[in-house]
């Protein structure tokens, strides 16, 4: 399974009616996270860097479009506390 990031034209982020979404937040932390439905975010503020599978690792940050798919089992490492909006989609 693969997370994925990318970053969104204004556009797209109005398309998707993002700033609708519900808001998250956490401060600096680690913690253990699994997935049991597919979950999109923009990332409004903060740095974190997820672990997940065989030795993946990715970072995001404000800005960062995120999609974290159903069945993924991951570490968040929390460098900077986060506020994010987000969805899941199934």
């Amino acid at each position: 399974m693969e997370v994925n990031k990318k970053r969104l034209d204004e556009q797209e982020i109005k398309a998707l009616n993002v700033t609708s979404w519900p808001v998250w937040e956490k401060e600096a932390s680690e913690f253990d996270w699994y997935y049991d439905s597919t979950e999109e975010f923009y990332v409004i503020e903060g740095k974190v860097e997820v672990c997940y599978g065989q030795n993946q690792k990715i970072e995001f940050a404000a800005g960062d479009f995120v999609t974290f798919p159903a069945g993924t089992t991951c570490r968040w490492k929390v460098i900077e506390a986060i506020r994010k909006y987000y969805r899941f989609v199934d």
